[in-house]
């Protein structure tokens, strides 16, 4: 069974506000280092990474619900600009939309364990709305009613 990350995305409204932002990023250090490897920096090393490597994803709560996840490749230590240690999460650009959930504030990241994360809004079907305006589904996936 795998275990992820659930980490609070601030400053994002929405998933695809995520997905500009990581692109962006990938862009410009992809012109800075030469590489192309999309990371997010946290202090510290998750002391479970052994569990999350292999299948774990990062979890997005986004405006107190919880949207995306994104797998996570590798985990390493590396070090700021200030010389300080951290953590870098390198992560699979690809975004995969969830069921929302609500989820309240808190700091850091939290460990999610597989029984606990929500599906993938692939995996729920469309349950019979096949025809709404996407407009209206949208409104719907922010009320987590569908």
């Amino acid at each position: 069974m795998n275990l992820h990350l659930l980490k609070l995305c601030v400053g994002i409204n929405t998933v695809e506000d995520l997905a500009i932002r990581q692109k962006k990023r990938l862009e410009s250090s992809s012109k800075k280092k030469g590489e192309k490897h999309l990371q997010h920096i946290t202090r510290y090393k998750p002391k479970r990474a052994d569990e999350i490597l292999g299948g774990g994803s990062i979890y997005w709560v986004i405006c107190r619900k919880i949207q995306a996840r994104q797998l996570i490749l590798n985990i390493k230590n590396v070090q700021r600009d200030d010389g300080g240690a951290a953590c870098a999460l390198f992560l699979s650009p690809e975004l995969i939309e969830v069921e929302p959930r609500k989820h309240r504030p808190f700091q850091g990241w939290r460990y999610l364990p597989e029984k606990d994360a929500p599906n993938d809004m692939e995996s729920c079907g469309n349950r019979g709305f096949i025809n709404l305006p996407q407009e209206i589904a949208r409104e719907l996936k922010e009320l987590c009613l569908i």
